[in-house]
């Protein structure tokens, strides 16, 4: 018996050092973006092993919105990041490294215009409307008042980040919000009185792009690479597997399954650049300058950094030229 246990204890000795020595042999890396199945790529490459499978042992943080999360790239406070098309013309202007190396994902059906005892858009003129400002959500708000013919003066805006949206609705502090899943979802369900005034279909669906330092990546290529190629291989789970890719959206952010499964479908998932990719760029830089807040001409070129997506997945790099 004794000579048995010992056995034993010398077999888990030496799995646990094998583990051991694996892990210490990963490259780690901080990763950050916000809370929704936007973002999949990130929570499928994590939980379904992939970024190990790769090499690396990454950290996800997460914030209240995806695009919030975009200025942790100064200074390599995270390696990447993971948000609105907005959020990266913005963020570098502050910082020429932040550029942007992937679309990720396309909001097909994503964003809505939720009023509480309101009817029409007309009806929040001159209530308040919580919108996270310097995200998609700011843009989607704005195209939607040009549609309609609306006067933007009309309505108070409040910014607020999204996962505050519902309680500040519940709470009567707004009348009504303009955002992306699952916040809409989550207000209808939960709030009575609560009714869509708005989709975004046919007025605007804005891109989700992977950020990185350029800094960082020609310093760590392989490593960068690595991560590309990880986040490619978690794009075919999503679009292959889809209730698989679900169980592991709804794990990591704690969400039940039925909601992740009825809320994927309203997405594309792409990990590519298209003319589609740069038109939404074009779209976020012509709002800032719109606003005044664009201080110089973007310069496609040292924004739109193709090398790491062309390393991994050549075939989906379908743009062969940038503007001057």
């Amino acid at each position: 018996m004794r000579s048995l246990l010992a056995a034993a204890a010398l077999l888990i000795a030496g799995v646990t050092s094998a583990t051991t020595g694996a892990n210490a042999q990963l490259t780690k890396m901080t990763i950050a973006t916000g809370v929704d199945p936007a973002f999949a790529q990130f929570y499928v490459a994590k939980e379904g092993g992939l970024f190990e499978k790769n090499g690396l042992d990454v950290s996800i943080n997460t914030g209240p919105s995806g695009s919030a999360m975009v200025p942790f790239l100064v200074n390599n406070q995270v390696q990447a990041a993971y948000g609105s098309d907005l959020a990266g013309v913005i963020n570098h202007q502050v910082d020429k490294n932040i550029v942007a190396v992937a679309d990720g994902t396309y909001l097909a059906n994503w964003e809505s215009v939720i009023g509480r005892d309101i009817d029409t858009l007309e009806g929040l003129k001159g209530k308040k409307v919580g919108v996270a400002l310097g995200t998609g959500a700011e843009i989607f708000w704005r195209r939607l008042l040009e549609k309609h013919k609306l006067n933007f003066a009309d309505y108070t805006l409040v910014n607020i980040e999204a996962p505050e949206m519902v309680a500040a609705l519940e709470r009567k502090d707004i009348d009504g919000f303009a955002v992306w899943e699952p916040w809409p979802t989550r207000a209808l369900k939960g709030i009575k009185g609560t009714k869509v005034l708005a989709t975004n279909a046919g007025v605007y669906n804005n891109i989700n792009f992977i950020y990185m330092n350029r800094g960082w990546i020609e310093a760590n290529k392989a490593t960068a690479e690595k991560f590309m190629k990880a986040l490619c291989e978690a794009n075919d789970v999503i679009n292959k597997d889809r209730p698989a890719a679900a169980k592991m959206v709804a794990k990591f952010l704690k969400m039940p399954l039925e909601l992740a499964t009825e809320l994927m479908p309203k997405l594309e998932y792409d990990m590519e650049w298209t003319p589609r990719s740069l038109e939404a760029i074009k779209d976020s830089a012509h709002l800032l300058t719109e606003q005044k807040k664009l201080k110089a001409p973007l310069d496609y070129s040292a924004y739109v950094y193709m090398d790491l997506l062309k390393a991994v997945r050549p075939e989906a790099v379908k743009l062969t030229e940038l503007p001057k």
